[in-house]
């Protein structure tokens, strides 16, 4: 039978609420006192409770993941690292996945309730503003992932800029009649993707086209799913043809560049020959089907943002901090450049700001 703080009150002969202060450190107790329970929490080998710690700590070592679709590739990778670092540090991980707002809205008041999580991770949704106060009022802590909020700490990649360096890529390329395969535009990513696609081609002195943008309205994981791009991919070679015969596409997601080339391959639509492709995310089936496409640090965002949010247990008045990413370019075959599969092209890596009242783009 396990020895309880009763056996050791006993043995010491002191009363469990002594034993319980000198379990804790309290410093009302005497050195000899502490010392006499002490030497009998070792000769007994008393092995404290840990629900029992964590309520006398107020502590649940318990975080909350409040994110969309984890079974989209990026989400399982982006999770991979929030749980190696979680192990790591001795946290439990509650999952909640969300497929609308009021849901979300649902997962962050059971979050509030006192006692029930340490801190809370909010993934790629726009963060409620009816919540803010609420937060702040009981000091939970809170970090964003794939999103932004001034209030809060937040890890986000610039994708408008990752957009840029892989349309520019194709442009370097020769390309200029260029298409694009985006989400729905409800979400930041897909709008801010379509930005860097715009940017990239002006700044080549291209036309902006809207029949050259497909876009998938909505529905699973809004559009960023392997039917959307295949669906997509299927409309684009339909349209495309003549003089003006689209020689390049840049995809706002890998998963939906895999469902993008399946289409092409049923189509009799070669890749890179007649059609070159660049993606966006690096999931790990990218490498195998030798996608070209802007890499982000999923593993890393995830293990990072248990470190924000342990950071934030600590140091809770500390001002809210922005950690960026810049996407890398990853070179392979899809996009039919006479480069060497897998170079990774020149990035500016990570940037941590102390936000000054607005997000920067």
């Amino acid at each position: 039978m396990a020895v309880t703080i009763y056996d050791l009150a006993k043995e010491a002969g002191v009363g469990i609420g002594t034993v319980s202060r000198c379990l804790n450190n309290h410093p009302s107790v005497s050195v000899e006192t502490r010392a006499k329970v002490l030497a009998v929490v070792k000769r007994l080998s008393y092995q404290p409770h840990a629900y029992a710690q964590r309520l006398a700590s107020k502590k649940t070592n318990t975080i909350s993941a409040i994110i969309p679709y984890f079974t989209n590739y990026f989400f399982i990778q982006v999770l991979q690292g929030v749980q190696d670092k979680a192990g790591e540090l001795g946290f439990d991980l509650i999952l909640y996945g969300v497929n609308d707002p009021q849901q979300a809205e649902y997962y962050l008041r059971r979050s509030l309730h006192r006692g029930h999580v340490d801190g809370v991770l909010f993934f790629s949704m726009k963060f409620p503003e009816s919540y803010v106060q609420k937060f702040q009022q009981i000091n939970l802590p809170l970090v964003l992932v794939d999103a932004y909020h001034p209030a809060f700490d937040s890890i986000r990649v610039k994708n408008r800029e990752g957009a840029t360096e892989a349309v520019r890529h194709l442009i370097k390329l020769g390309h200029r009649n260029i298409a694009m395969i985006n989400a729905s535009l409800d979400t930041q990513p897909a709008r801010e993707r379509m930005e860097g696609y715009r940017l990239a081609l002006e700044e080549a002195g291209i036309a902006f086209r809207s029949d050259r943008v497909f876009i998938s309205g909505g529905g699973k994981q809004d559009g960023f799913n392997r039917e959307a791009g295949k669906a997509s991919m299927g409309e684009l070679i339909r349209r495309s043809g003549g003089r003006e015969k689209v020689s390049a596409v840049f995809i706002a997601s890998d998963v939906q560049a895999m469902g993008a080339m399946q289409e092409a391959a049923e189509l009799g639509v070669r890749i890179p020959e007649d059609l070159a492709v660049v993606s966006f995310d690096d999931i790990e089936l990218a490498q195998h089907v030798q996608l070209t496409t802007m890499r982000q640090p999923m593993h890393e965002m995830g293990s990072l943002a248990l470190e924000k949010l342990l950071a934030r247990m600590k140091d809770p008045a500390a001002p809210p901090t922005v950690t960026s990413f810049l996407p890398e370019l990853i070179v392979r075959k899809s996009c039919g450049g006479d480069i060497t599969p897998d170079l990774i092209l020149p990035s500016l890596g990570r940037i941590e700001l102390a936000p000054t009242g607005g997000e920067s783009g």
